[in-house]
């Protein structure tokens, strides 16, 4: 299985860099988040054109999440398990059943300003996301949760971790609630094949030449249960996709995260 993930910044305004890649780089499931998109308005036909199942959850303005499968889309769920309508609406996590594995496509809250109500309401969805694993995937199962975390794991996940005195992304409170959804039994795949740092890097802002200067961040991740993660045979960030392509488009800030897996 070839598993992607990807933060597309609106899918409308990058659908044909995203079928271009899919056609190029031929993922067999692929999660992509900020699709801000209505459900309505998903474009469903142009995936199957190229031969995935598809299912989205979003509310038309920002956030979104959608999983795109050539391996089967079985029980699809939107949102957390039990949550209420609010919650939904937030659209930040669909779940779905492809190749045998249970694949969770999160996009976790930026959290904004440390200590504001932003901040604390991202570790809460944190700590909902552990809840989530733990009522409704089994030791054991293959299990993948993917998508843009808005969490620097460590140090060698920032260009400059001096640079980040007092902002959010990789603060302690951030890191322990993410190690609290690892601790599940869940691996960073990518941090693994790729031990060395900084990087590799899947954001950088578009202010200041960022990319250019190599100032990004780790914070579009992988994680895979021990089932997947002992299968895994390759892994990488596609750095080139967030460059300009030929006619001059915008890409997102993000670029796609891709991890092979014999299992």
């Amino acid at each position: 299985m070839r598993l992607a993930t990807w933060n597309v910044n609106s899918l409308k305004a990058r659908l044909s860099r995203v079928e271009t890649w899919i056609a190029s780089v031929q993922p067999d499931v692929l999660c992509l988040q900020e699709t801000k998109m209505a459900d309505a308005m998903f474009p469903e036909a142009a995936f199957a054109e190229l031969g995935y199942e598809s299912a989205h959850h979003g509310n038309g303005r920002w956030n979104g999440v959608a999983i795109i499968s050539r391996v089967g889309l079985e029980d699809v769920r939107t949102g957390f398990h039990g949550e209420d309508p609010d919650e939904v609406a937030e659209s930040r996590i669909l779940s779905a059943t492809c190749g045998g594995a249970r694949i969770m496509c999160v996009y976790v809250p930026n959290g904004r300003v440390v200590g504001s109500e932003f901040y604390e309401a991202k570790l809460a969805w944190l700590r909902r996301l552990r809840v989530e694993l733990d009522a409704t995937c089994e030791a054991g199962a293959r299990v993948a949760v993917c998508g843009d975390f808005n969490v620097a794991p460590g140090d060698l996940d920032v260009w400059d971790i001096t640079k980040f005195d007092g902002a959010t992304h990789v603060t302690g409170p951030e890191r322990s609630a993410l190690a609290s959804v690892l601790g599940w039994g869940l691996r960073d795949v990518v941090r693994e094949v790729i031990p060395d740092g900084p990087g590799p890097f899947s954001w950088w802002d578009y202010r200041g030449g960022a990319f250019h200067k190599g100032e990004g961040m780790r914070i579009d991740l992988a994680l895979l249960s021990e089932p997947l993660a002992r299968g895994v045979t390759g892994a990488c960030v596609d750095r080139e996709e967030r460059k300009k392509g030929v006619s001059g488009e915008v890409p997102s800030d993000h670029a796609p995260v891709v991890v092979d897996i014999d299992a």
